[in-house]
């Protein structure tokens, strides 16, 4: 009965900052399309407000897949931790 707990727990962890780069590049795009209306300005709070909840996203989608490789030893040598000698 843990195990599927546990898993859905897991997938909140990765959904949760992929809807938050989803969020933050839909927000990117309205800012930038609506320098087009009439009015003929960019929104620049949301604008930078969307790039910071991308790039967050992002990158805890990346990190978490690179250790995630690193600890199941998938990743190219330049990339491997140095070994002591």
């Amino acid at each position: 009965m843990r195990a599927p707990f546990y898993r859905f727990i897991a997938i909140l962890l990765l959904v949760i900052p992929g809807l938050t780069a989803t969020y933050g590049f839909l927000a990117m795009k309205d800012a930038f399309f609506a320098q087009f209306d009439p009015d003929g300005h960019l929104l620049w709070g949301k604008f930078i407000l969307g790039l910071i909840l991308f790039l967050l996203g992002v990158a805890f989608i990346g990190g978490w897949t690179f250790f995630r490789d690193r600890k199941r030893n998938y990743l190219a040598p330049r990339f491997k931790p140095k070994r002591r000698k």
